[in-house]
């Protein structure tokens, strides 16, 4: 789904129109990403009966190249991780 079409799903189940569903949409995706900014130092952003966004850490490690088999360094590196509530998996069918 595109960012339109989920701006467009917004207007209908809200009955607005496009620019107010586009306004609320940009407010809770900017939200979201402030959020998880403040979390940094915690690791760990919750959003009630949404889920909960982690920052996963992955330490650095050898690997091998696979065309030539010669040994790699790979840096450490971090990643965002998304685990869904029991809500939002019982939507879904999970």
């Amino acid at each position: 789904m595109s960012k339109a079409d989920f701006i467009a799903n917004v207007a209908k189940a809200g009955d607005m129109s496009n620019a107010e569903a586009k306004r609320v949409v940009e407010l809770v995706f900017g939200e979201v990403e402030a959020g998880l900014k403040r979390s940094r130092k915690d690791g760990k952003y919750t959003i009630g009966t949404f889920g909960t966004f982690a920052i996963s850490k992955r330490g650095a490690r050898k690997g091998r190249n696979p065309r030539t088999g010669e040994e790699i360094k790979i840096k450490a590196s971090k990643s965002l991780r998304f685990r869904p509530s029991s809500n939002l998996k019982g939507a879904a069918g999970c």
